[in-house]
């Protein structure tokens, strides 16, 4: 059974309680995840004993923000519409990741899972097929490559052609903003804090990053039905939190109207399914390196 066919044998009340969306579960949750960027980031702020080896777990859960702002792009994590947009542009900025280009990033990734000319998350740079671009993959390098291309494309007024017509304008001005706003910080916040407190976290909380995000489509094989083309992970109930449940991957793939909340429950219904199951991310690390040339 694909996803289309699993959705449509979904009861209509199933389908609308899974995709009812609440205040409660976001805002616990983005407290939660604000709660440990805060004191992480204080203990390297205020210079306490190793503060430097804090600068790690500091940068982990910053990065995993990522995984908020990418809920955000499909409005499902708080009832307020707005709140979504404001949650999803602040992490943006954090993450040197616009927000509203991301969105469009994203839904085409969605619309194009796996095909290596149209996905734009592999098309031109596909996954590592070495050891050596493995390691380099896990830099980070060829996201912040690839992101700040685009930041000075959009700037420049050349969208992607997946940003829709209508949306360029925004997406141009959003580009030009934000590069404003991260000059201002250059030149006007202490070196050292920039460093200790944004730069460094973010580079290097980039390989767990870089490791959990490979899990969710690698080695699958390039075909359109989501319970085949996209990976859940089981995993701990910490890096379920962290990454606001997105390890059930495939489900969100499969139905992605439906709020990182419900994502058990849905998973519950569909995880006979499932094509693509890893029993954790270190089983699924040994997985790829051992595919690797």
């Amino acid at each position: 059974m694909d996803h289309k066919a699993l959705l449509a044998s979904l009861p209509p009340d199933t389908r609308a309680a899974l995709t009812r969306r609440r205040p409660g579960p976001g805002l616990a949750r983005l407290a939660a995840h604000i709660t440990l960027i805060l004191a992480t980031g204080s203990y390297v702020a205020l210079g306490l004993p190793l503060w430097w080896l804090m600068m790690l777990p500091l940068g982990v859960v910053m990065t995993f923000l990522f995984t908020l702002e990418h809920e955000c792009t499909h409005a499902t994590p708080f009832t307020g519409g707005w709140f979504n947009e404001a949650v999803g542009t602040a992490c943006g900025l954090l993450l040197i990741l616009p927000f509203r280009w991301f969105r469009f990033f994203h839904l085409a990734h969605h619309r194009h899972t796996g095909d290596p000319t149209r996905d734009p998350e592999i098309a031109g740079h596909p996954r590592p097929g070495t050891r050596a671009a493995l390691a380099l993959y896990l830099t980070g390098w060829g996201f912040w490559r690839g992101n700040l291309a685009a930041l000075l494309r959009n700037a420049a007024a050349r969208p992607a052609p997946y940003v829709p017509p209508r949306q360029r304008r925004a997406v141009i001005w959003e580009a030009r903003a934000h590069i404003a706003i991260w000059l201002t910080a250059l030149l006007t916040i202490p070196p050292s804090y920039l460093l200790s407190l944004w730069l460094l976290p973010l580079l290097l909380g980039q390989p767990a990053l870089r490791l959990y995000l490979l899990a969710e489509h690698g080695l699958c094989p390039p075909v359109a039905n989501m319970l085949a083309n996209t990976r859940t992970t089981r995993t701990t109930r910490a890096i379920r939190f962290l990454a606001w449940n997105m390890p059930y991957h495939a489900e969100h793939h499969a139905f992605p109207a439906v709020p990182f909340h419900a994502l058990p429950k849905l998973h519950e219904k569909t995880r006979a399914h499932l094509q693509q199951v890893s029993p954790g991310y270190a089983a699924f690390t040994r997985s790829y390196l051992r595919s690797l040339r």
